[in-house]
């Protein structure tokens, strides 16, 4: 789940609590090639204001417009785009993919409030949980969810989306590689917090949508600010913050840990995490040093796309031999 998707919920719940009744549309499931994956929503009122995605913006400008008129007036309605159907809608993907999307109205009701501000918990990562839709009704319950397996299935009565936390970046440390990284995490759809304790050093510091904290990271980590969806990486240069970093980090569930340096630094600071932070040889396993991939990275983007780069590469599941 991506940080875009956390966005639409809480626009979700601010309209709702507003007393406006909003349409909450979720990707089911794409065939060929499309902008994004199945469980990615999006959210309208009745005026048009929106939030989110489904494509590159010719199904939301087709969605929107029938919206506008009058139309998904029913509790549920799902449509097929870019087939090419008669009877369903006149627009063909850029992409020539298909795109399933459940479509679900959504009055202000106490339950309905009651229902987004449970997947605004699990987003915030709470809890994971299966959200199973009735598509003859609309009516839509969670589920404790402790498997595996695909994010989205469906069948004739149900459609079934398994939701968890979004992708959480923290950043130890702030420096020009660091706000590079904030940046281009965000863009990437990561909810991206920094933590630095120098209140000095956040003096005409502005990252726009970034969360900032005047904290030591390890702190931030050891009050639970880490679940299963989080990578972590340290920026800074400062073995004091970076180190103190990776020992916190590795006690959590983050599936990503990496810290900046060069290969005998790195070297170097493994021996001493071992020494001095009790670190397991399991537990240097899991620290990325150097961070990033080896891009041949001089400069603060160029470093930051490089660590970005093998987070995804590490959340998609890919090893480096195989790029």
């Amino acid at each position: 789940m991506q940080h875009l998707d956390l966005q639409v919920i809480e626009r979700a719940l601010d309209w709702a609590r507003d007393g406006e009744t909003v349409w909450l549309c979720t990707v089911l499931a794409t065939f060929g090639s499309s902008p994004r994956e199945p469980g990615s929503l999006f959210v309208a009122r009745a005026d048009g204001r929106h939030e989110g995605s489904l494509s590159g913006g010719c199904i939301e400008e087709d969605f929107l417009e029938r919206l506008t008129q009058g139309a998904f007036e029913s509790p549920i309605t799902t449509l097929r785009y870019g087939d090419g159907h008669a009877e369903g809608p006149s627009v063909t993907l850029p992409c020539d993919g298909i795109l399933d999307v459940m479509i679900e109205r959504l009055p202000p009701t106490s339950e309905h409030l009651a229902h987004l501000d449970a997947l605004h918990d699990i987003l915030r990562g709470q809890r994971p949980a299966i959200r199973q839709v009735d598509l003859a009704t609309g009516l839509a319950t969670l589920a404790d969810d402790d498997s595996e397996g695909p994010r989205v299935t469906r069948d004739e009565h149900q459609a079934r989306m398994r939701l968890g936390p979004v992708a959480r970046l923290i950043v130890a440390g702030l420096s020009p590689v660091s706000i590079a990284c904030a940046e281009f995490a965000r863009s990437l759809g990561f909810e991206v917090i920094v933590c630095d304790p120098r209140e000095d050093a956040w003096r005409d510091v502005a990252i726009p949508g970034v969360q900032t904290q005047v904290t030591l990271p390890s702190s931030f980590i050891a009050s639970g600010g880490c679940h299963a969806a989080t990578a972590v990486v340290a920026l800074t240069h400062d073995p004091r913050l970076d180190d103190l970093t990776m020992i916190e980090a590795v006690r959590t569930s983050a599936f990503y840990i990496g810290v900046m340096g060069s290969r005998r630094t790195s070297t170097t600071r493994a021996e001493r995490l071992q020494r001095v932070g009790g670190l397991s040889e399991r537990d240097i396993e899991r620290l990325h040093m150097p961070v990033g991939l080896a891009l041949g990275s001089k400069t603060p983007a160029e470093i930051a796309l490089a660590v970005m780069a093998d987070i995804v590469r590490v959340r998609r599941g890919k090893a480096r031999d195989a790029l």
